[in-house]
């Protein structure tokens, strides 16, 4: 995909045609900032090409930030998002959990997981889930082993906590990947977050993990087919899940898209499945 609304043109959609896709992401640069026209024109681009968009998503403040300041700006951010989204008529808006590690939203903290910090993530939650319900937009959370949400059974906390229609699950098993035994053991850990979460499961991002031959635990995402993920498994328990779902491949360069799309073809194959338009 392009990085900018104007070079998305007729012949986005038919590369990502040509490649087996009927869906993509677009993300949300500035939420804030009043640029609909711009999400109209990728929209209506993509669709009359025959591409939906599957996931839209924004960079917004972190939602657990003890910053009241940081955090009431993440969450006007996401509210902002949620009109574009709308726009876009995006499948679901994609919802980062956040850390309280300056690094970045996606590194660990000791206080990441403590009560306090739950407490802001399900306020904040609620105030932008309010917003999706006026847009008509479903929410897509993420969470991921270095995040307030390392676990399935926290993120199903967290949902119900919350108690919004709108709030539903993006699957990624790799982010949920913490220590050796579940790299070992990716089915039952696939198994798990489907059991504990299905009814919640929205959308799902598809990728592979692998580790590296070190006395330290080290795990780094891969093309997938090439690490240790059990994507049969995980194809399969999504299909109970969310049949009407997009499975969203992502973090890979364009050149390496290609071959993830045939392995994750052959997974599904293997599964018994076939992609539905």
């Amino acid at each position: 995909m392009p990085r900018t609304a104007a070079e998305v043109t007729p012949a986005t959609a038919a590369r990502l045609r040509e490649n087996g896709f009927s869906a993509a992401r677009w993300d949300q640069a500035e939420p804030l900032a009043d640029k609909h026209d711009e999400l109209r024109h990728v929209r209506m681009v993509l669709e009359d090409g025959g591409v939906r968009i599957a996931q839209t998503a924004t960079r917004n403040r972190d939602l657990v930030s003890e910053d009241e300041g940081q955090r009431q700006q993440g969450i006007r951010e996401m509210q902002a998002a949620c009109r574009g989204a709308r726009v876009l008529n995006s499948v679901n808006l994609y919802v980062r959990p956040g850390s309280l590690n300056p690094a970045g939203s996606w590194t660990p903290h000791p206080e990441n997981t403590r009560v306090s910090t739950m407490e802001r993530l399900v306020d904040s939650l609620r105030e932008i889930s309010k917003a999706a319900e006026d847009e008509g937009v479903l929410l897509a959370l993420e969470g991921a082993a270095v995040s307030p949400l390392p676990t399935s059974e926290a993120m199903r906390d967290v949902i119900e906590a919350v108690g919004s229609p709108a709030l539903r699950f993006n699957t990624d098993p790799v982010n949920l990947v913490g220590c050796v035994e579940d790299m070992w053991n990716t089915s039952t850990l696939v198994n798990r977050m489907f059991d504990v979460c299905g009814p919640y499961v929205l959308c799902g991002h598809a990728k592979d993990i692998r580790y590296e031959n070190t006395v330290t635990v080290r795990f780094h995402e891969c093309i997938i087919g090439e690490g240790l993920m059990d994507q049969v498994t995980y194809l399969r328990r999504f299909q109970e899940c969310c049949p009407d779902g997009y499975m969203l491949i992502e973090h890979l360069a364009d050149k390496d898209v290609p071959q993830a799309k045939r392995a994750l073809d052959a997974a599904l194959a293997e599964a018994g499945l076939e992609w539905d338009e």
